[in-house]
């Protein structure tokens, strides 16, 4: 009885602590029912200066940019290369591309950010989790507010037997690296690969593309502006019965002060039932853009004097008012099984203003020496200049900022010291023939320097990825500078194809001789169209003949000594508000575009200089030193 009753008391005990314990935590959770009610905060709660702490830290971590000094970008196509749009900087910024592997024949695509350093020939590698995908074909465009903007481009699986086409926008700041994706709350742009861009005062103009939709290729015509004060996309809408260039992709959009122009590129065309069959484009527009883009029209341009032969795969990039293009492939398509092509290395130039196209050809290197006026010649121009100005009551209020800043003169000795430096100190091989024929190689021009990297070309059957890098002086025009060179691959390729035609030699030799006969009927014909074009360019049209002509062999510099008074009375009718070192800054950027604007009929002139025996020594005269002849 007793051991009975002792177990109940026990039983009964454990209730209680069980009763207790469920109380007490019923107790507990409603303290903390009552402390959210009230405000307070509990013991176990985490501060939340340090939850927005930890949530900036992985922010900062993810938009981290991080920089690596690295030897150059490896092989790749259909990259995009862009000179930095930051006043004084001297710099290129490459993004994406791909790259097919022969051996695997899997596509890899990349979204790695290069910058190349000019003046200190340093490549770095720009990475950031905050980067946009992996791409090629996209556009990318500079806008002098210092901003990057790209868009679209394509991506596919490694065996490309699918395609994604980007249709989203990105603008990269061009002092820190750092991307920033543009969210469109309204409709933008279609998706797309191929397309180009081009900048305007405060829009960026996008025109054309394609989209590869599997069974068939869709080329577009439509027109759209970015506006970087809003970072909003804008659909130029034109009237119905408006002329507007045909849907392309691959061509090329150069801006102007009008707006911009569209020359060539590459479209799709009905052959027959459900076919297709490709179709090079060699006409030219401008779009005549406006303060509001709905009144943005298109004017067809007509063709005249010489003109390229056609072909695609080689966009024009602009320089000092002009279009420069190099390479380029043209396809002949013999039959369905078979297409033959031809690739080109030329080098033109094509002047807006006067729509009109010039051959780039290089000079030998010469080996003389350039004796630069005296500096009393300098200080000569300086002070009249300062006379014009004070003559017409336009000198500067306070008189000491003109000692702080630095005069175009000045300024142009210092570029021509750091170019003899940076001869001096980088020493890179020199070719006297433009670079091997591709086409779609990117291009870019960096401070009147043409920059060459990578490109395509094709033999036979066999396509290869050009590895290479080259710069051209588009004002000496003295040689091709390589940067890198890898051509093993054709090298290796020739040899190959030589031991296979050995078999076959018999049996092509009649096709041989014919094709030797044509060759040399085409080659006839060539001279001739070449003796024609030369003819017609020792008269290349002045658009503007009442302005002073540079010289022969006469540097930017020398041409604003010698006619920096001119063009500073010019500016001062031209600028009526504008006073002192402003009116001489117009005066020198009114001199360059000029000295530029002539380029093509002064290389005419020194290349006949050079053809009647060549030129010595190139020795500025001192005026102020007078001296009798004998």
């Amino acid at each position: 009885m007793a051991k009975k009753d002792k177990k109940s008391k026990e039983a009964k005990k454990a209730r209680t602590a069980e009763k207790q314990k469920k109380n007490s935590s019923k107790a507990e959770q409603k303290n903390k029912k009552l402390a959210k009610k009230l405000g307070d905060e509990d013991e176990d709660d985490q501060d939340i200066d340090e939850i927005l702490e930890q949530f900036a830290k992985e922010q900062a971590l993810f938009e981290a940019v991080h920089v690596d000094t690295c030897s150059r970008p490896s092989r790749r196509l259909d990259s995009t290369m862009i000179s930095n749009p930051l006043h004084g900087k001297k710099e290129l910024i490459l993004f994406g591309g791909e790259y097919t592997d022969p051996a695997t024949s899997k596509a890899h695509f990349y979204n790695e950010l290069y910058t190349y350093g000019v003046e200190n020939d340093i490549w770095r590698k720009i990475t950031s989790k905050n980067s946009p995908l992996p791409r090629s074909g996209h556009a990318m465009c500079s806008h002098p507010s210092g901003i990057v903007l790209m868009f679209g481009g394509e991506f596919s699986s490694p065996k490309q037997n699918t395609f994604y086409h980007y249709g989203d926008t990105w603008i990269l700041d061009a002092e820190s690296k750092e991307w920033t994706k543009v969210e469109a709350k309204r409709g933008g742009p279609t998706a797309r690969s191929g397309h180009r861009m081009a900048c305007w005062k405060n829009y960026i103009i996008m025109h054309g593309g394609f989209r590869d939709l599997g069974n068939m290729t869709t080329y577009l015509n439509d027109v759209w502006v970015f506006d970087v004060s809003s970072y909003k996309w804008i659909q130029v809408e034109f009237p119905p019965n408006h002329p507007i260039p045909d849907a392309r992709s691959g061509h090329s959009l150069i801006p102007c002060a009008d707006g911009a122009v569209v020359y060539g590129g590459y479209t799709m065309v009905k052959a027959r039932k459900g076919l297709q069959k490709g179709k090079v484009l060699s006409d030219c527009w401008m779009l005549k853009m406006k303060s509001d883009p709905s009144g943005a029209r298109f004017e067809r341009r007509r063709k005249q004097g010489f003109v390229p032969s056609a072909r695609t795969g080689c966009p024009l990039v602009f320089h000092k008012n002009r279009g420069i293009m190099f390479g380029g492939v043209y396809d002949y398509e013999e039959s369905e099984e078979q297409i033959d092509s031809e690739f080109y290395n030329n080098l033109y130039s094509y002047q807006i203003e006067t729509n009109r196209w010039y051959n780039l050809s290089l000079k030998p290197k010469s080996k003389k020496k350039v004796q630069v006026k005296e500096k009393s010649r300098d200080e000569d121009l300086e002070d009249l200049l300062n006379s014009i100005l004070a003559k017409a009551h336009l000198n500067d209020d306070d008189e000491d900022n003109e000692d702080e800043e630095l005069s175009q003169i000045e300024k142009l000795k210092r570029q021509e010291e750091e170019e003899e430096e940076k001869e001096n100190s980088v020493v890179y091989p020199v070719m006297n023939q433009l670079p091997h024929a591709r086409f779609n190689a990117t291009t870019c021009v960096v401070d009147d320097t043409l920059y060459i990297f990578g490109g395509r070309f094709e033999r036979g059957e066999h396509e290869f990825n050009l590895d290479s890098m080259y710069a051209i002086d588009l004002g000496k025009l003295d040689g091709v500078k390589v940067l890198w060179e890898d051509l093993s691959d054709l090298d290796k390729d020739i040899v190959d194809s030589d031991d296979e035609d050995d078999d076959d030699d018999e049996e092509d030799d009649d096709d041989e001789e014919e094709e030797a006969e044509e060759a040399e009927e085409e080659e006839e014909v060539e001279e001739e169209e070449e003796e024609e074009v030369e003819e017609d360019e020792d008269e290349i049209p002045d658009p503007r003949p009442w302005l002073p002509h540079p010289k022969p062999f006469e540097t930017l510099r020398a041409f604003y000594v010698r006619t920096g008074a001119n063009f500073l009375e010019w500016a001062i009718s031209s600028n009526r508000d504008a006073r002192g070192k402003h009116l001489k800054k117009a005066s020198f950027d009114l001199c360059e575009d000029r000295f530029w604007e002539r380029r093509e009929q002064v290389s005419i002139a020194e290349d006949h200089l050079e053809e009647l025996g060549g030129v010595g020594d190139v020795i500025e005269k001192d005026m102020s030193k007078v001296t009798k002849r004998r």
